[in-house]
């Protein structure tokens, strides 16, 4: 049974930092393309960022360009987001998803997998 399990969410302040880590276990980690997507109270899912199956390739969001890092470790298992400089708008339940094409795509409808979401809250 696949299982993607989020962690690292909270309270912060804006300006402040959070690292957020995915586990997965199930699949052949190393063989899917993992993204990052976030959604708010009365807005649809949003992508975020996303890693290819290699970690040759990140995507972001042009909103999260320069503020936001993804990576992953295969070794692990894991796939990482890095937020920095955090801010209101940033809040909402951030989830990791597992796409086996493996090319990260930002189009939510191309994951198979999806965990149950962590929540970030910014205050400002």
């Amino acid at each position: 049974q696949v299982q993607l399990v989020e962690s690292g969410g909270g309270l912060v302040q804006a300006g402040g930092s959070l690292r957020l880590s995915c586990a997965a276990s199930g699949l052949t980690f190393s063989s899917y393309g993992m993204g990052w997507f976030r959604q708010a109270p009365g807005k649809e899912r949003e992508f975020v960022a996303s890693i290819t199956w290699s970690g040759a390739n990140t995507y972001y969001a042009d909103s999260m360009k320069g503020r936001f890092t993804i990576s992953r470790d295969n070794a692990k298992n894991t796939v990482y987001l890095q937020m920095n400089s955090l801010k209101p708008e940033d809040t909402a339940v951030y989830y990791c998803a597992a796409d086996l094409v493996g090319i990260a795509t930002s189009d939510h409808n191309e994951y198979e997998y999806w965990g149950q979401g962590t929540q970030v809250t910014v205050s400002s």
